[in-house]
C-alpha cells in the first residue's frame, strides 16, 4: 500500500433566546444527538483508524441514528495530539486515541495503553474488565471530565526499524528513537534519545534523518505506513509494547446525559471494536509482513539481543517502581493495580497458555 493513499453560543436575552430555542425544538424533538469523534490516526489507517472508522458507523447504526457520530481524522479537526484538549474544551464529544498519548496529563494514563515487559492483550483486558482496572482508569480520567472506553488491541507490537542490524547495547547509545509511553523511558534509560511522533510524521522525520529508528504498532501499519523504503532492519517482537490497547474517551457530561439505552450502546460498540480490533491486526499482521521481507527487501530479526532485552527488563522494573512511588497518588494506585492483576493473571499465561504453545510447537506437524 502507497503510504500517500492513506455551538458554543454566548448568553441570549429576550427575543434572540426564543428565536434560538425554537431553531432548535425540531432536533430535540426527533431525539437526534450528534457527537464529534477526533482520532489520532490517518484517515483509514489500517487498524487504528479503520477501527475508529467502525465505533463511528456502529453506534450510528445500532442507535438508528439517535445518535451519530461523525468521524474526523488526525488534522482534519485538530492536530493529532490535540485530540484530548478537544474533548476537554468542548471542542469535541470523543477521541479515539491510546491513553499513554496523554501522560501529561496523568502519568497514570499509560497504564491503561500498556506497559514494558507488562500485560498480553488477554490480560490488559482481564484486568480492565474484571480486575478493577476500569475503576482505577475512570478516577484519573474523572479529574478531567472524561470517561474513557478500551476500544482496540493491536496485539504484542514489533520492536522497531533501525538502519543497520543491533548488536548489543552500544549500538542504541545516542540513537534518536521514535516511541511512546512507558517504552520510551525504558529506551532512554538504555541510551536511546526518545521522541513521540503522530503517525503520518514519523516517516518523514526518518527519511530527512531527524531520526535514526523508529517504532509504531507493527507490519499491518508499518506496510502502509511505508517504512521498509527508509529502513530495512525490522525487529518484529517488542518488549516494551507487549499487548497495547487503544482508547474511546468521551466527555462524561454528555455521556452521562444520554438515555441509558444510548450509553450502553457506546459502551457496548467499544467492547466489541476491542476484540474485533485485535483479530483485524492478527489477521494481517503476518501477511504484511510477508509482503515486507518478500517483495521489499526488508530484513526481520525476530527478537533483539539478550542484553538488550536482560538490560530492558531491569529498566523497566526500575521505571514502573519510580512511577509507582512518584508521590501521584492515582498513578500509585493504577500501578499498585496492575501489579496486583499482573501476578495473578500471569499464572494463567505462563502454566496453560504457554505451556500449551510450547507442546503444540514441537509436536504438531501440518
Amino acid at each position: 500500500m502507497d503510504r500517500r493513499s492513506f455551538l458554543k453560543t454566548s448568553a441570549l436575552g429576550g427575543t434572540a433566546a426564543a428565536a434560538a430555542s425554537t431553531l432548535a425544538a425540531p432536533a430535540v424533538a426527533q431525539g437526534k444527538i450528534t457527537w464529534r469523534m477526533v482520532t489520532t490516526w490517518p484517515k483509514n489507517f489500517p487498524g487504528l483508524g479503520t477501527g475508529a472508522r467502525r465505533v463511528a458507523e456502529r453506534i450510528t447504526a445500532a442507535t438508528d441514528g439517535a445518535l451519530t457520530v461523525q468521524l474526523f481524522s488526525a488534522g482534519e479537526m485538530v492536530p493529532a495530539m490535540q485530540s484530548i484538549d478537544a474533548v476537554i474544551d468542548g471542542s469535541a464529544e470523543m477521541m479515539h486515541a491510546a491513553s499513554y498519548y496523554w501522560q501529561n496529563k496523568s502519568t497514570g494514563l499509560s497504564f491503561f495503553t500498556g506497559v514494558p515487559f507488562g500485560m498480553t492483550p488477554s490480560e490488559h483486558s482481564a484486568w480492565v474488565r474484571h480486575l478493577g482496572g476500569q475503576e482505577v482508569w475512570d478516577e484519573i480520567y474523572d479529574q478531567f471530565g472524561l470517561q474513557g472506553f478500551m476500544s482496540g488491541s493491536t496485539g504484542t507490537q514489533a520492536g522497531g526499524w533501525f538502519s543497520k542490524e543491533l548488536t548489543g547495547l552500544a549500538d542504541l547509545q545516542g540513537l534518536r528513537f521514535r516511541t511512546p509511553g512507558f517504552g520510551g523511558q525504558v529506551w532512554q534509560k538504555l541510551g536511546a534519545s526518545v521522541t513521540n511522533l503522530a503517525a503520518g510524521d514519523i516517516f518523514q522525520a526518518l527519511q530527512s534523518g531527524a531520526l535514526d529508528a523508529a517504532e509504531f504498532v507493527g507490519p499491518y501499519n508499518d506496510l502502509a505506513l511505508g517504512f521498509y523504503q527508509v529502513r530495512k532492519h525490522y525487529y518484529t517482537s517488542s518488549f516494551v509494547e507487549p499487548g497495547l490497547a487503544t482508547e474511546v474517551v468521551v466527555d462524561k457530561a454528555k455521556y452521562s446525559a444520554l438515555p441509558s439505552n444510548l450509553q450502553a450502546i457506546v459502551r457496548d460498540v467499544c467492547q466489541a471494536e476491542y476484540d474485533n480490533v485485535g483479530a483485524e491486526f492478527y489477521a494481517n499482521d503476518p501477511r504484511a509482513l510477508a509482503t515486507l521481507v518478500n517483495d521489499h527487501g526488508v530484513i526481520a530479526h525476530a527478537s533483539f539481543p539478550d542484553d538488550i532485552l536482560e538490560a530492558g527488563a531491569k529498566a523497566s522494573v526500575e521505571v514502573l517502581n519510580a512511577i509507582r512511588d512518584g508521590g501521584d497518588p492515582l498513578t500509585k494506585k493504577a500501578g499498585d493495580s496492575f501489579v496486583a492483576a499482573l501476578n495473578i493473571l500471569q499464572t494463567r499465561t505462563l502454566g496453560t497458555d504457554l505451556t500449551y504453545m510450547q507442546a503444540r510447537q514441537k509436536y504438531l506437524k501440518l
